[in-house]
Protein backbone atom coordinates (compact mmCIF):
# COMPACT_ATOMS: atom_id res chain seq x y z
CA UNK A 1 0.00 0.00 0.00
CA UNK A 2 3.08 2.66 1.07
CA UNK A 3 4.82 1.58 -2.30
CA UNK A 4 1.37 2.19 -4.45
CA UNK A 5 1.17 5.37 -2.50
CA UNK A 6 4.27 6.97 -3.30
CA UNK A 7 4.44 6.32 -6.61
CA UNK A 8 0.43 7.88 -6.94
CA UNK A 9 2.57 11.11 -5.21
CA UNK A 10 5.32 10.42 -8.18
CA UNK A 11 3.31 10.44 -11.12
CA UNK A 12 0.85 13.87 -9.47
CA UNK A 13 3.79 15.80 -9.35
CA UNK A 14 4.81 14.81 -12.77
CA UNK A 15 1.78 15.85 -13.59
CA UNK A 16 1.96 19.24 -11.90
CA UNK A 17 5.38 19.95 -13.07
CA UNK A 18 4.13 19.65 -16.61
CA UNK A 19 5.12 21.21 -18.81
CA UNK A 20 8.26 21.84 -17.25
CA UNK A 21 9.57 18.84 -16.58
CA UNK A 22 8.46 17.14 -19.67
CA UNK A 23 10.06 19.69 -22.08
CA UNK A 24 13.58 19.08 -22.99
CA UNK A 25 16.21 22.31 -22.41
CA UNK A 26 17.69 23.87 -25.38
CA UNK A 27 20.70 25.42 -24.87
CA UNK A 28 20.65 29.00 -25.13
CA UNK A 29 23.47 30.84 -27.05
CA UNK A 30 23.18 34.81 -26.62
CA UNK A 31 24.53 37.08 -28.92
CA UNK A 32 27.42 38.02 -26.67
CA UNK A 33 28.24 34.22 -26.08
CA UNK A 34 26.48 33.49 -22.80
CA UNK A 35 25.31 30.16 -22.59
CA UNK A 36 22.73 29.07 -20.46
CA UNK A 37 20.04 26.21 -20.74
CA UNK A 38 16.28 27.00 -21.18
CA UNK A 39 12.91 25.08 -20.38
CA UNK A 40 10.02 26.88 -21.64
CA UNK A 41 7.13 27.07 -19.60
CA UNK A 42 3.97 29.34 -21.00
CA UNK A 43 2.16 28.26 -18.27
CA UNK A 44 1.91 30.62 -15.87
CA UNK A 45 3.49 34.50 -16.55
CA UNK A 46 6.82 33.75 -14.27
CA UNK A 47 10.47 32.87 -14.65
CA UNK A 48 13.03 31.45 -12.60
CA UNK A 49 16.66 31.96 -13.04
CA UNK A 50 19.13 29.54 -11.09
CA UNK A 51 23.13 30.92 -11.16
CA UNK A 52 26.10 29.26 -10.06
CA UNK A 53 29.84 29.86 -10.65
CA UNK A 54 32.48 26.95 -10.15
CA UNK A 55 35.15 27.33 -7.98
CA UNK A 56 33.57 30.63 -6.00
CA UNK A 57 32.60 28.61 -2.61
CA UNK A 58 33.72 28.39 1.00
CA UNK A 59 36.46 26.07 0.37
CA UNK A 60 38.24 28.86 -1.80
CA UNK A 61 37.78 31.88 1.41
CA UNK A 62 41.28 32.73 2.48
CA UNK A 63 42.65 30.30 5.89
CA UNK A 64 42.64 33.13 7.92
CA UNK A 65 39.35 34.76 6.88
CA UNK A 66 36.71 32.10 6.91
CA UNK A 67 33.18 32.99 6.21
CA UNK A 68 33.90 35.42 3.47
CA UNK A 69 31.87 33.65 0.79
CA UNK A 70 28.87 33.39 3.24
CA UNK A 71 29.37 37.13 3.95
CA UNK A 72 29.79 37.78 -0.03
CA UNK A 73 26.43 35.79 -0.39
CA UNK A 74 24.54 37.61 2.31
CA UNK A 75 25.23 40.91 1.38
CA UNK A 76 25.35 41.23 -2.38
CA UNK A 77 21.46 42.17 -2.13
CA UNK A 78 22.35 44.44 0.50
CA UNK A 79 22.48 47.45 -1.59
CA UNK A 80 23.33 47.78 -5.27
CA UNK A 81 24.12 51.18 -7.30
CA UNK A 82 22.24 53.78 -6.53
CA UNK A 83 20.13 52.03 -4.11
CA UNK A 84 20.98 51.72 -0.16
CA UNK A 85 20.21 48.36 1.36
CA UNK A 86 16.57 49.48 2.50
CA UNK A 87 15.63 51.04 -0.88
CA UNK A 88 17.01 47.82 -2.72
CA UNK A 89 14.84 45.87 -0.95
CA UNK A 90 12.02 47.65 -1.71
CA UNK A 91 12.60 47.77 -5.01
CA UNK A 92 12.52 43.76 -5.70
CA UNK A 93 9.45 43.94 -2.93
CA UNK A 94 7.66 46.65 -4.64
CA UNK A 95 7.83 44.49 -7.64
CA UNK A 96 7.68 40.73 -6.17
CA UNK A 97 11.09 40.26 -7.43
CA UNK A 98 12.72 37.45 -4.99
CA UNK A 99 16.60 37.59 -5.23
CA UNK A 100 19.04 36.07 -2.91
CA UNK A 101 22.91 34.43 -3.06
CA UNK A 102 24.03 31.59 -1.01
CA UNK A 103 27.45 30.00 -0.95
CA UNK A 104 28.23 26.46 -0.76
CA UNK A 105 31.57 24.68 -0.59
CA UNK A 106 32.42 24.91 -4.48
CA UNK A 107 30.46 27.41 -5.90
CA UNK A 108 28.62 30.58 -4.91
CA UNK A 109 25.51 30.44 -6.47
CA UNK A 110 22.16 32.90 -7.22
CA UNK A 111 18.15 32.45 -7.29
CA UNK A 112 16.39 35.07 -9.48
CA UNK A 113 12.29 34.48 -9.62
CA UNK A 114 9.66 37.18 -11.24
CA UNK A 115 6.76 37.84 -12.82
CA UNK A 116 7.00 37.94 -16.32
CA UNK A 117 6.17 41.62 -16.66
CA UNK A 118 9.28 42.37 -14.24
CA UNK A 119 11.47 39.95 -16.03
CA UNK A 120 13.48 43.22 -17.42
CA UNK A 121 13.90 45.09 -14.26
CA UNK A 122 14.52 42.03 -11.92
CA UNK A 123 17.65 41.53 -14.75
CA UNK A 124 18.74 44.90 -14.35
CA UNK A 125 18.58 44.55 -10.31
CA UNK A 126 20.46 41.40 -10.75
CA UNK A 127 23.11 43.20 -12.31
CA UNK A 128 23.42 45.93 -9.76
CA UNK A 129 24.07 43.46 -7.10
CA UNK A 130 26.83 41.35 -9.28
CA UNK A 131 28.80 44.45 -10.64
CA UNK A 132 28.36 46.93 -8.21
CA UNK A 133 27.41 46.00 -4.73
CA UNK A 134 28.09 48.83 -2.04
CA UNK A 135 28.92 46.61 0.71
CA UNK A 136 27.73 49.50 3.20
CA UNK A 137 29.47 49.39 6.78
CA UNK A 138 25.97 49.18 8.48
CA UNK A 139 24.56 46.45 6.13
CA UNK A 140 27.81 44.37 6.47
CA UNK A 141 28.28 44.55 9.68
CA UNK A 142 24.57 43.82 10.38
CA UNK A 143 24.71 40.51 7.85
CA UNK A 144 28.30 39.64 10.34
CA UNK A 145 25.29 39.75 13.47
CA UNK A 146 23.47 37.19 11.89
CA UNK A 147 26.20 35.50 10.67
CA UNK A 148 27.70 35.38 14.39
CA UNK A 149 24.68 34.75 15.88
CA UNK A 150 24.04 31.46 14.26
CA UNK A 151 27.75 30.45 15.00
CA UNK A 152 26.82 30.52 18.20
CA UNK A 153 23.45 28.91 17.95
CA UNK A 154 25.08 26.07 16.16
CA UNK A 155 27.46 25.84 18.58
CA UNK A 156 25.30 24.41 21.22
CA UNK A 157 23.47 22.55 18.54
CA UNK A 158 24.42 18.33 18.91
CA UNK A 159 23.92 17.89 15.03
CA UNK A 160 26.20 20.81 13.68
CA UNK A 161 28.77 20.53 15.78
CA UNK A 162 29.22 16.53 15.03
CA UNK A 163 28.94 17.53 11.28
CA UNK A 164 31.63 19.87 11.18
CA UNK A 165 33.95 18.27 13.65
CA UNK A 166 33.32 15.39 11.16
CA UNK A 167 35.24 17.29 7.93
CA UNK A 168 37.63 18.73 10.19
CA UNK A 169 38.73 15.08 10.92
CA UNK A 170 38.28 13.72 7.67
CA UNK A 171 40.01 16.75 5.40
CA UNK A 172 42.52 17.95 8.47
CA UNK A 173 44.77 19.21 5.63
CA UNK A 174 42.37 20.41 2.99
CA UNK A 175 39.60 23.55 3.08
CA UNK A 176 36.89 21.28 2.95
CA UNK A 177 37.92 20.79 6.49
CA UNK A 178 37.72 24.13 7.17
CA UNK A 179 34.21 25.38 8.72
CA UNK A 180 32.66 27.69 6.38
CA UNK A 181 30.70 29.73 8.43
CA UNK A 182 33.70 30.92 10.04
CA UNK A 183 34.55 32.21 13.48
CA UNK A 184 33.53 35.89 15.59
CA UNK A 185 36.87 36.15 15.09
CA UNK A 186 37.60 35.42 10.93
CA UNK A 187 33.98 37.26 10.32
CA UNK A 188 35.45 40.13 12.18
CA UNK A 189 38.50 40.75 9.91
CA UNK A 190 36.75 40.40 6.74
CA UNK A 191 36.44 44.01 5.40
CA UNK A 192 34.33 45.66 2.91
CA UNK A 193 37.43 45.27 0.37
CA UNK A 194 37.98 41.47 0.97
CA UNK A 195 34.28 41.35 -0.11
CA UNK A 196 34.79 43.24 -3.30
CA UNK A 197 37.86 41.16 -3.94
CA UNK A 198 35.77 38.07 -3.44
CA UNK A 199 33.09 39.41 -5.93
CA UNK A 200 35.87 39.15 -8.46
CA UNK A 201 35.00 35.23 -8.32
CA UNK A 202 32.02 36.31 -9.89
CA UNK A 203 33.08 36.11 -14.27
CA UNK A 204 31.36 34.51 -17.49
CA UNK A 205 33.42 32.38 -17.79
CA UNK A 206 33.03 30.70 -14.86
CA UNK A 207 29.11 30.98 -14.68
CA UNK A 208 26.74 28.13 -15.23
CA UNK A 209 22.52 28.88 -15.67
CA UNK A 210 19.34 27.29 -15.92
CA UNK A 211 16.29 29.31 -16.45
CA UNK A 212 12.70 28.15 -16.20
CA UNK A 213 9.33 29.62 -17.29
CA UNK A 214 7.91 32.31 -19.58
CA UNK A 215 10.55 33.76 -22.20
CA UNK A 216 11.68 32.41 -25.47
CA UNK A 217 15.64 31.94 -26.18
CA UNK A 218 15.73 35.17 -28.39
CA UNK A 219 14.29 37.21 -25.13
CA UNK A 220 16.59 34.97 -23.13
CA UNK A 221 19.52 36.18 -25.24
CA UNK A 222 18.81 39.75 -24.58
CA UNK A 223 18.54 39.94 -20.96
CA UNK A 224 21.63 37.48 -20.82
CA UNK A 225 24.09 39.88 -22.42
CA UNK A 226 22.28 42.94 -20.68
CA UNK A 227 22.89 41.36 -16.77
CA UNK A 228 25.39 39.31 -17.36
CA UNK A 229 27.39 40.88 -20.25
CA UNK A 230 29.62 43.72 -18.67
CA UNK A 231 30.85 40.30 -15.84
CA UNK A 232 35.12 40.13 -16.37
CA UNK A 233 35.40 37.38 -19.08
CA UNK A 234 37.87 35.05 -16.60
CA UNK A 235 36.88 35.42 -12.87
CA UNK A 236 39.74 35.46 -10.21
CA UNK A 237 38.40 31.52 -9.35
CA UNK A 238 41.03 30.08 -6.93
CA UNK A 239 41.79 26.05 -7.94
CA UNK A 240 41.90 23.51 -5.31
CA UNK A 241 43.43 19.91 -4.74
CA UNK A 242 41.76 16.53 -4.98
CA UNK A 243 40.92 15.28 -1.55
CA UNK A 244 40.18 11.94 0.29
CA UNK A 245 38.72 11.09 3.51
CA UNK A 246 41.17 10.87 5.74
CA UNK A 247 41.53 6.68 6.84
CA UNK A 248 41.43 6.69 10.56
CA UNK A 249 44.39 4.54 12.27
CA UNK A 250 43.61 0.67 13.08
CA UNK A 251 40.88 0.10 16.14
CA UNK A 252 40.93 4.23 16.24
CA UNK A 253 37.26 4.60 18.66
CA UNK A 254 34.94 7.37 18.13
CA UNK A 255 35.89 10.88 18.91
CA UNK A 256 33.35 12.14 21.61
CA UNK A 257 32.60 15.79 21.85
CA UNK A 258 30.99 15.29 25.64
CA UNK A 259 27.56 17.52 25.96
CA UNK A 260 25.14 16.84 29.06
CA UNK A 261 22.22 15.88 26.88
CA UNK A 262 19.88 12.55 27.42
CA UNK A 263 20.74 11.53 23.50
CA UNK A 264 23.55 11.49 21.70
CA UNK A 265 24.09 12.57 17.86
CA UNK A 266 26.19 10.69 15.80
CA UNK A 267 27.60 11.07 12.58
CA UNK A 268 29.60 8.97 10.45
CA UNK A 269 31.04 8.70 6.83
CA UNK A 270 34.23 7.33 4.88
CA UNK A 271 35.25 7.63 1.14
CA UNK A 272 32.22 7.66 -1.57
CA UNK A 273 32.47 8.65 -5.27
CA UNK A 274 32.32 11.54 -6.70
CA UNK A 275 29.38 12.79 -9.47
CA UNK A 276 31.30 11.85 -12.39
CA UNK A 277 32.07 8.26 -11.26
CA UNK A 278 31.04 5.38 -13.54
CA UNK A 279 29.94 4.17 -10.38
CA UNK A 280 27.91 6.82 -9.46
CA UNK A 281 24.35 4.94 -10.25
CA UNK A 282 25.53 1.69 -8.90
CA UNK A 283 26.46 3.79 -5.22
CA UNK A 284 23.31 5.73 -5.54
CA UNK A 285 21.18 2.52 -5.64
CA UNK A 286 23.29 0.96 -2.93
CA UNK A 287 23.50 4.29 -0.45
CA UNK A 288 19.38 4.19 -1.00
CA UNK A 289 19.16 0.07 -0.04
CA UNK A 290 21.42 1.14 2.76
CA UNK A 291 20.30 4.01 4.58
CA UNK A 292 18.63 6.14 2.01
CA UNK A 293 15.44 5.00 1.56
CA UNK A 294 13.70 5.76 4.98
CA UNK A 295 12.20 2.55 6.62
CA UNK A 296 12.71 0.54 3.56
CA UNK A 297 16.19 1.00 4.01
CA UNK A 298 18.87 -1.12 5.93
CA UNK A 299 19.87 0.98 8.75
CA UNK A 300 16.33 1.82 9.44
CA UNK A 301 15.12 -1.65 9.89
CA UNK A 302 18.24 -2.86 11.94
CA UNK A 303 18.26 -0.01 14.14
CA UNK A 304 14.70 1.12 14.42
CA UNK A 305 12.32 -1.18 13.20
CA UNK A 306 13.66 -4.32 14.80
CA UNK A 307 15.49 -2.82 18.31
CA UNK A 308 13.75 0.46 18.66
CA UNK A 309 17.26 2.04 19.35
CA UNK A 310 15.96 5.40 17.62
CA UNK A 311 13.92 7.16 15.73
CA UNK A 312 15.65 7.35 12.66
CA UNK A 313 18.98 5.90 11.08
CA UNK A 314 20.16 7.54 7.65
CA UNK A 315 22.84 7.82 4.76
CA UNK A 316 23.15 9.73 1.52
CA UNK A 317 26.28 10.76 -0.71
CA UNK A 318 27.69 13.32 -0.85
CA UNK A 319 29.54 14.72 -3.42
CA UNK A 320 31.70 17.80 -3.69
CA UNK A 321 33.99 19.09 -6.59
CA UNK A 322 37.14 17.60 -5.16
CA UNK A 323 35.77 14.29 -3.49
CA UNK A 324 33.65 12.14 -2.71
CA UNK A 325 32.14 11.39 0.60
CA UNK A 326 29.95 9.10 2.41
CA UNK A 327 27.64 10.48 5.24
CA UNK A 328 25.47 8.85 7.70
CA UNK A 329 23.76 9.43 11.00
CA UNK A 330 21.62 8.06 13.98
CA UNK A 331 20.85 9.76 17.65
CA UNK A 332 19.88 7.51 20.13
CA UNK A 333 20.32 7.43 24.11
CA UNK A 334 23.81 7.97 25.30
CA UNK A 335 23.60 3.90 26.54
CA UNK A 336 22.63 2.72 23.28
CA UNK A 337 25.39 4.74 20.68
CA UNK A 338 27.57 1.88 21.45
CA UNK A 339 25.19 -0.37 19.95
CA UNK A 340 23.99 1.29 17.52
CA UNK A 341 27.47 2.23 15.89
CA UNK A 342 28.37 -1.64 16.34
CA UNK A 343 25.32 -2.09 14.05
CA UNK A 344 26.30 0.43 11.62
CA UNK A 345 29.47 -1.11 11.18
CA UNK A 346 27.99 -4.82 10.84
CA UNK A 347 25.81 -3.13 8.03
CA UNK A 348 28.71 -2.05 6.13
CA UNK A 349 30.57 -5.70 6.16
CA UNK A 350 27.71 -7.23 5.10
CA UNK A 351 27.01 -5.26 2.36
CA UNK A 352 30.64 -5.70 1.28
CA UNK A 353 30.42 -9.30 1.79
CA UNK A 354 27.16 -10.47 -0.07
CA UNK A 355 25.82 -7.41 -2.16
CA UNK A 356 22.11 -6.86 -1.96
CA UNK A 357 18.91 -9.03 -3.03
CA UNK A 358 17.31 -9.13 -5.92
CA UNK A 359 14.29 -7.58 -4.48
CA UNK A 360 16.41 -4.91 -2.48
CA UNK A 361 17.48 -4.00 -5.67
CA UNK A 362 14.12 -4.23 -7.59
CA UNK A 363 12.02 -2.14 -4.79
CA UNK A 364 14.42 0.41 -4.80
CA UNK A 365 14.52 1.08 -8.64
CA UNK A 366 11.12 1.09 -8.49
CA UNK A 367 11.21 4.00 -5.86
CA UNK A 368 13.82 6.35 -7.42
CA UNK A 369 12.48 5.98 -10.82
CA UNK A 370 8.78 6.96 -9.51
CA UNK A 371 9.93 9.60 -7.39
CA UNK A 372 12.27 11.38 -9.51
CA UNK A 373 9.85 14.29 -10.22
CA UNK A 374 8.54 14.31 -6.97
CA UNK A 375 11.95 16.68 -5.68
CA UNK A 376 11.03 18.47 -9.02
CA UNK A 377 7.84 20.37 -8.50
CA UNK A 378 8.52 23.92 -9.15
CA UNK A 379 10.46 25.93 -11.82
CA UNK A 380 13.20 27.57 -9.22
CA UNK A 381 13.50 23.30 -8.53
CA UNK A 382 13.68 22.97 -11.94
CA UNK A 383 16.08 25.20 -13.25
CA UNK A 384 18.35 24.20 -10.28
CA UNK A 385 18.78 20.51 -11.61
CA UNK A 386 19.67 22.73 -15.02
CA UNK A 387 22.52 23.72 -13.46
CA UNK A 388 23.44 20.87 -11.35
CA UNK A 389 23.54 19.19 -14.58
CA UNK A 390 25.46 21.57 -16.60
CA UNK A 391 28.08 21.43 -13.47
CA UNK A 392 28.25 17.60 -13.30
CA UNK A 393 28.71 17.61 -17.07
CA UNK A 394 25.76 15.25 -17.54
CA UNK A 395 24.59 16.18 -21.18
CA UNK A 396 21.33 17.88 -22.66
CA UNK A 397 19.89 14.28 -22.78
CA UNK A 398 19.99 13.83 -18.92
CA UNK A 399 16.75 14.17 -18.31
CA UNK A 400 15.72 11.49 -20.63
CA UNK A 401 18.28 8.65 -19.72
CA UNK A 402 17.90 9.02 -15.73
CA UNK A 403 16.06 6.64 -15.14
CA UNK A 404 17.27 4.33 -17.60
CA UNK A 405 21.04 4.74 -16.25
CA UNK A 406 18.75 3.90 -12.54
CA UNK A 407 17.12 0.81 -14.06
CA UNK A 408 20.78 -0.28 -15.92
CA UNK A 409 22.06 -1.02 -12.62
CA UNK A 410 23.29 -4.84 -11.60
CA UNK A 411 23.22 -6.66 -8.32
CA UNK A 412 26.84 -7.41 -9.67
CA UNK A 413 27.35 -3.26 -9.71
CA UNK A 414 26.18 -2.89 -6.49
CA UNK A 415 28.50 -5.94 -5.28
CA UNK A 416 31.83 -4.40 -6.78
CA UNK A 417 30.82 -0.71 -5.03
CA UNK A 418 30.09 -2.20 -1.86
CA UNK A 419 33.41 -3.82 -1.76
CA UNK A 420 35.04 -0.49 -3.14
CA UNK A 421 33.34 1.34 -0.19
CA UNK A 422 31.89 0.06 2.43
CA UNK A 423 34.71 -0.55 4.99
CA UNK A 424 33.92 -0.17 8.36
CA UNK A 425 37.44 -0.05 9.53
CA UNK A 426 37.47 3.36 7.58
CA UNK A 427 34.75 4.68 9.20
CA UNK A 428 35.14 7.79 11.11
CA UNK A 429 32.34 8.02 13.86
CA UNK A 430 32.06 11.66 15.55
CA UNK A 431 29.55 11.63 18.62
CA UNK A 432 28.04 14.53 20.51
CA UNK A 433 26.66 13.88 23.75
CA UNK A 434 27.63 11.73 26.63
CA UNK A 435 27.71 8.30 25.85
CA UNK A 436 28.15 4.82 27.99
CA UNK A 437 29.88 1.88 26.78
CA UNK A 438 32.20 3.14 24.47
Amino acid sequence: MTRRLILALAFLAAFLAAPAMAAKPLRVISPGGIEAWLIEDRANPMLSLEMAWRDSGSAFDPAEKEGLSKLLAGTLDEGAGSYDSQAFQRKLEDLSIKLSFSAGADMLHGHLTTLSRHRAEAFRLLKLAMTEPRFDEAAVQRVKGQMQAAIAQSSEDPQSLASRTWFKVAFPNHPYGRDAQGSRESLSAISAGDLREAAKRLGRGNLILGVVGDITPQELGRLLDSSFGSLPAKATAGNLAEAEVAVPQPGIKPLVIKKDIPQSVVQFGLQGIKRGDPDWFAGYVLNYILGGGGFASRLMVEIREKRGLAYSAYSYLYPLDHAGIWLGGVATKNEKVAQSISLVRKELARLSAQGVTAKELADAKTYLTGSFPLRYDSNANIAGLLVAVQSDNLGLDYLDKRNQLVEAVTEADIARVAQRLMKPENLIVIVVGKPKGL
